[in-house]
């Protein structure tokens, strides 16, 4: 009830940074930087509204809307978008020759290895390689993001999937962008609604994050 409330408030407080920055051509230099951070906190205070709205929906009521859905081309354009949001990085695909079908909510999906693109690139430095891959094993699908990156600390290994869990230690973050805190935990959630499961493998150079959800 408290993330639905404040929508609007948040929504009305960038409208107004942002119409503000916009009608006044000569805003002193000063200004102009207090509306610029005024909007990109408004805008990340909007993320982490949404984030706990679905992960709200998830808690009370995991439906999805679940259909026969092509999973080799969800990976491909959430990775034609991670390689736009992350120019500095090597993104590199492992896919089989033939489509993939998973019993799967499209959308939800997407937000998925979106999540797990997104946290890549946002907790290692630039040149980093990776390598998200796609297979069915079995009466499952598997998509698997790797990166040869700094590795996710020992200590939050446990907790990695838990809401506003964060690396402070050697998987910090190299660049811009926001977190919300929320990315692994929407993750296992929506994987969990889906009746998959999800799992972490890290150590310094390698870490790999896998989805397991029932093929179509």
């Amino acid at each position: 009830d408290a993330s639905h409330e404040l929508r609007n408030p948040l929504a009305a407080i960038r409208g107004y940074a942002e119409l503000t920055r916009h009608e006044q051509s000569e805003l002193p230099e000063d200004t102009a930087h207090a509306l610029n951070r005024i909007e990109s906190e408004s805008d990340r205070m909007s993320a982490l509204v949404e984030d706990l709205l679905l992960l709200a929906r998830l808690d009370s009521q995991p439906t999805l809307a679940l259909q026969p859905t092509d999973v080799t081309q969800i990976v491909l354009n959430a990775v034609d978008d991670a390689r736009v949001a992350g120019a500095d990085h090597r993104w590199e695909l492992d896919l089989p020759e033939e489509a993939l079908l998973a019993q799967a909510d499209p959308h939800r999906l997407h937000q998925v290895v979106t999540n797990l693109l997104a946290n890549a690139r946002v907790h290692t430095p630039p040149g980093t390689i990776v390598v998200t891959s796609l297979r069915r094993e079995g009466d499952q699908v598997v998509i698997r993001v790797a990166d040869n990156g700094p590795g996710v600390p020992p200590e939050i290994h446990d907790t990695v999937f838990e809401r506003f869990t964060r690396a402070e230690a050697s998987r910090v973050r190299h660049t811009g962008g926001s977190s919300t805190g929320l990315g692994l935990a929407i993750v296992a959630a929506v994987v969990a609604a889906h009746g998959g499961t999800v799992a972490l493998e890290s150590v310094p150079g390698s870490t790999t994050f896998a989805i397991r959800i029932p093929a179509a």
